[in-house]
């Protein structure tokens, strides 16, 4: 997959400059993993990672 991860909140994105859900800019190209969240309300795994959105989120960011 590719695409850019936002430092702040690890997620995804594939176009654009800014992070549509927290507004950063701090984007990244060096990531590995991904979760993809259909129903973040009722997930375990969403709760466990602190996320609240459905959407597609890195799981390790590198330095």
């Amino acid at each position: 997959m590719e695409g850019r991860v936002c430092k702040e909140c690890r997620i995804i994105i594939t176009h654009g400059e800014k992070c549509p859900l927290c507004g950063g800019t701090n984007l990244t190209n060096k990531w590995s993993s991904y979760v993809i969240l259909l129903n973040a309300e009722k997930s375990d795994i969403a709760k466990k990672l602190n996320l609240k959105v459905n959407s597609t989120f890195a799981l390790n960011i590198k330095a």
